[in-house]
């Protein structure tokens, strides 16, 4: 039995991983600081046989209640992703992509694990090269707003290729682009669940400058298909996982509006000075993990955002 140490498995979509793994029979051991993480959304799997949680902070050094355990796969999903963490815990997000990451690959390589890395498609900044495909190697500020998200997993990626590199541990990188869904946290900046909760609201949604920047969003249990993917195949990476289908930032707002049944307006607003550097554009080329692993998302972003709008009426109490 393939046992998986995830940590942020408390978050977003380190959530949903787990609930997969387990669900194809796996045994999973999360270790969170739920700093951005959720206990609720890992509480439906308390009484789960074959899950445990440990909560601590992997800048720190690893307890032997997480060191003590056997483990096939160490997965490191743990990181703050979001505007408002730019803004409010910049020191925390650069400690876990450099510390954090160095001892989660201690780890796996202690065990002799296969090491997963989630990274993001922040690494390629604001890219003049569109669609991205790995190959590209970024327009990325160092010392901009968002700088501490970007530079922290460009170091995390070096780092992981350098234990392949100088130790020969097995490790996989998976470059997440913008993904939605059930289980986000409503107040934390990012657009598909601003737009949701002021839809929701009745308050105007806002959109920052003129609404034609792009992104290409990416249903949680799609990108989680993905990911696992990536964990599971023979590429070492980095590997795209997101979705294609490019959308404004005003095709966005006009969908949620129509999908919550909501009154409310859509206003455009000057650029905030946190999201300088925001990038204009994003779109993922998926030829990479298309033709290795056959992976392609399935679920529209109408299907999706109805999906999470409901999601947020019932268990977020907007």
């Amino acid at each position: 039995m393939t046992h998986h140490l995830v940590a942020g498995g408390g978050g977003f979509i380190g959530s949903h991983m787990v609930d997969v793994l387990l669900g194809r029979g796996d045994t999973v051991t999360v270790v969170d600081n739920f700093v951005t993480g959720r206990r609720s959304n890992v509480a439906h799997l308390a009484t789960h046989p074959r899950f445990a949680v440990v909560e601590h902070d992997i800048t720190e050094p690893l307890p032997s209640s997480i060191t003590d355990g056997a483990y096939d796969t160490v997965l490191d999903l743990a990181s703050p992703a979001s505007p408002v963490d730019f803004a409010t815990m910049p020191l925390e997000i650069l400690a876990v992509g450099s510390t954090g990451t160095r001892r989660l690959l201690d780890l796996a390589l202690a065990q002799n694990a296969r090491f997963f890395l989630a990274s993001t498609s922040e690494v390629y900044g604001d890219p003049l090269v569109h669609p991205q495909p790995e190959t590209y190697l970024g327009n990325v500020s160092c010392t901009g707003p968002r700088s501490c998200y970007d530079e922290a997993k460009r170091f995390s990626e070096a780092i992981t290729m350098a234990y392949r590199r100088v130790h020969g541990l097995d490790v996989r990188i998976a470059r997440i682009f913008n993904t939605y869904g059930e289980r986000m946290r409503p107040d934390d900046g990012r657009v598909v669940n601003t737009f949701v909760v002021q839809a929701l609201r009745g308050e105007p949604l806002t959109l920052h400058g003129d609404g034609s920047q792009t992104r290409s969003f990416c249903h949680v249990s799609d990108e989680v298909r993905g990911l696992i993917a990536v964990l599971d195949g023979n590429i070492t990476g980095p590997v795209n996982v997101g979705n294609p289908a490019e959308f404004t930032m005003r095709q966005l707002a006009e969908l949620v509006v129509e999908l919550a049944r909501s009154s409310s307006a859509i206003t455009a607003m000057p650029l905030p000075a946190e999201r300088e550097g925001d990038p204009l554009k994003r779109q993922p080329d998926i030829t990479l993990i298309e033709s290795a692993y056959g992976w392609h998302p399935s679920i529209e972003l109408r299907e999706g955002l109805g999906r999470m709008i409901e999601h947020f009426r019932v268990n977020e109490q907007i």
